[in-house]
């Protein structure tokens, strides 16, 4: 497959994340058990002094979720945008693709580690696409 269509495919793995993460990002504060509402409650009732601002833990919680959205959108942008510029200073473009493939891997690893298996296969699939880009680019100069 050329790199092209491989970054294309992982751009759309990118935003069917975001998608998945921002429906559960809305909906984290929903809980039917009685364990994890009195949890939600204890991270949103108390704020505390931090850095001049007062927050709760919930805040921050939501605030590196939102962020996390951001994030998912540039992943996707990035990578749909170089698919379109592989044939542009290609020296550039490799340094991107390994950066991104190392920044994905990374992430995915966070997934696989801190939330869910099905998050982390598809920003693993993601890294594994983009590094196949970057070895087809690398290989046909």
């Amino acid at each position: 497959m050329k790199p092209k269509i491989l970054l294309r495919i992982a751009s759309f793995l990118m935003l069917f994340h975001l998608i998945g993460h921002t429906f559960g990002q809305l909906g984290w504060r929903k809980a039917d058990e009685p364990v994890k509402q009195e949890v939600i409650r204890q991270m949103t009732e108390y704020k505390f002094p931090f850095m001049g601002a007062t927050r709760s833990m919930g805040d921050y919680f939501e605030g590196y979720g939102w962020a996390t959205s951001i994030a998912l959108i540039f992943f996707a942008l990035v990578l749909w945008f170089t698919s379109g510029a592989l044939n542009n200073n290609t020296a550039f473009i490799k340094e991107l693709l390994v950066s991104l493939a190392i920044c994905l891997f990374s992430w995915s690893i966070l997934e696989f580690v801190y939330f869910f298996a099905f998050a982390g296969s598809i920003t693993l699939l993601a890294a594994i696409l983009t590094l196949i880009a970057y070895i087809q680019v690398r290989k046909s100069i």
